[in-house]
């Protein structure tokens, strides 16, 4: 009997492409491939613009990544005009790869619109992505699995002809394998056949578990002749913990985004796997530069117009937060006691959280951390302890109002001086029809050293227009005043049984150009309670300036 020959056919007249090899030393060097403009881009109330991309690009040069993936070129127009613009920007670390899929099973290469934008981006890199599992291709693309190889390889094969690299994306590759092995792995032979450089495992749907993971990496990288690449996805919270157990596996290139954000649940985690590689495995990602993380992390997330998480592992606020009187004294002595590394290493800081928990201990270096020298007998320190204790059963929250606290702290010590006097308030909500606008109006009386200043201001709602008349009084005596803007405003009912009765508490965040800070108020009245915030964070601006 003829034995039938299975190796994969080549594109009618191409002929081979070579695999560039690796020197020892590349081979062993992990690659951070980020690709927060284009899968973090697709998580829920995300929205880049073009400037934004471009901002965020370079950053993650500056950080040291090695691969950026800018986005699908022949997905819209606004990712067409980035990498437009990219061009022109030189990057110190990075390069700037495009995305996009094999060809349409109805189109030749030449004639793929895909595939021609991707040449017309320019990237010298191309990540292209194929299907992997069976089910896949006959369900979602209702082609023949043998039909998908093709298109895969002479995809591939095409864009290399022009002289790109190009890393393939093998897309649910982890599901493919557990459901179709040998065909799973077909796909990747005919993606190296084409001239991959890499090879990229993707857990498309996020469900598979670390051993599944280490397992197939095994053997795929037994069978796998190029580099391979790991691309989690954060379905079963498994994402950092699956990228790692790729890289212990012998996995090269590492996909995630900043902050994990992306379609569903997220993307892998970069803020927390460089950590992890670099402090945990001894894997070293991203060089000297780790310590920028923090602030890129931030960075992202404001660009992102999110809110942060501050229980991030690394690189959120209170990663490094202690709030405990036993915790705080004892990481005081020593902070290994409950600091498992140097949060500076990222860029993070320890941060003692004064609250009704807290001791003199704690209290005590957190005077000290604004200048104020403080023996522990001191009766100020007790006084203040207890003032604390009593403002936190009233309600007031200064974990998230660190402003607040200082000038607390300050007036407790008697070393402040108001720079205003508040002489009234009153706010006019306003509305003549059913369906006709709301109009807010505050008119604001302060006293500035001898002189009165009475003035009124509009706003989008109560606390709007009570925060622009109150600036507005304030700056002619206090120009820097006009750089501070309210960045949050956040309500807590906290009596809930009293109904419209209940104490409210506003926490307040503030910044300029350089510096946020959060103040609190508490009261039954919710304009009261937002006075209060306003009033301290105004204060506490000026303090700033001070120093």
């Amino acid at each position: 009997m003829k034995r039938r020959n299975t190796a994969p056919r080549r594109p009618r007249g191409s002929e081979p492409v070579s695999v560039p090899s690796l020197t020892a030393a590349q081979a062993s060097a992990l690659e951070i491939y980020d690709t927060t403009l284009r899968d973090g881009a697709q998580a829920e109330d995300v929205s880049f613009s073009v400037e934004d991309k471009l901002r965020v690009a370079q950053r993650l040069d500056e950080l040291g990544v090695h691969f950026i993936e800018g986005g699908w070129p022949g997905a819209n127009p606004k990712d067409i005009e980035f990498f437009r613009t990219v061009k022109t920007i030189p990057f110190k670390n990075a390069t700037i790869v495009a995305f996009g899929s094999t060809r349409k099973a109805s189109n030749s290469v030449r004639k793929d619109k895909n595939l021609q934008e991707l040449l017309a981006s320019g990237t010298p890199t191309i990540t292209l992505f194929g299907k992997s599992w069976s089910f896949q291709v006959t369900d979602a693309l209702g082609i023949a699995l043998a039909k998908n190889l093709e298109l895969i390889e002479d995809s591939i094969h095409y864009l290399r002809s022009k002289d790109r690299r190009v890393f393939y994306d093998a897309e649910h590759f982890f599901d493919g394998y557990k459901a179709n092995p040998d065909y799973a792995l077909q796909t990747i032979r005919r993606a190296i056949a084409g001239g991959a450089e890499r090879v990229i495992l993707c857990d498309t749907n996020g469900g598979t578990m670390p051993w599944e993971i280490r397992e197939i990496c095994r053997i795929v990288k037994q069978e796998c002749p190029v580099p391979l690449g790991i691309h989690a996805h954060n379905d079963s919270e498994m994402a950092v913990a699956n990228s790692l157990v790729a890289v212990e596996s012998g996995i090269l290139q590492v996909q995630g985004t900043i902050n994990g954000i992306g379609e569903r649940c997220g993307n892998a985690n970069l803020c927390s796997i460089i950590p992890n590689l670099q402090l945990k495995m001894q894997r070293p990602a991203l060089g000297n530069k780790l310590t920028h993380l923090k602030d890129v992390s931030g960075f992202v997330t404001e660009i992102a117009n999110l809110m942060p998480n501050k229980r991030q592992p690394y690189v959120g606020d209170a990663a490094f937060a202690h709030k405990g009187g036993v915790h705080i004294h004892a990481v005081l002595k020593n902070a290994a006691t409950y600091e498992h590394i140097d949060p500076a290493a990222l860029g993070n800081r320890r941060r003692i959280l004064v609250s009704d928990y807290a001791g003199p201990s704690g209290l005590l270096e957190k005077v000290e951390a604004y200048g104020i020298s403080l023996n522990k007998n001191h009766a100020k320190l007790q006084e203040l302890v207890e003032t604390l204790k009593e403002r936190e059963s009233q309600g007031y929250q200064f974990e998230g109002a660190e402003g607040s606290f200082e000038l607390l702290m300050r007036k407790a010590m008697g070393s402040h001086r108001p720079s205003f006097q508040l002489l009234g308030f009153r706010v006019i909500v306003e509305k003549k029809q059913e369906h006709g606008l709301l109009l807010s109006e505050a008119t604001v009386m302060v006293k500035v050293g001898e002189v009165v200043e009475h003035t009124a201001a509009v706003g989008a709602g109560p606390v709007n227009a009570l925060d622009h008349a109150l600036r507005k009084a304030l700056e002619k005596f206090y120009p820097q005043l006009r750089e501070v803007k309210l960045l949050d405003y956040k309500v807590r009912v906290l009596s809930a049984d009293k109904g419209t009765e209940s104490k409210v508490r506003v926490l307040i965040e503030s910044g300029d150009h350089k510096d946020k800070w959060g103040t609190v108020g508490v009261s039954e009245n919710i304009m009261e309670a937002s006075w209060q915030a306003l009033a301290d964070s105004i204060e506490y601006k000026l303090l700033l300036a001070d120093r």
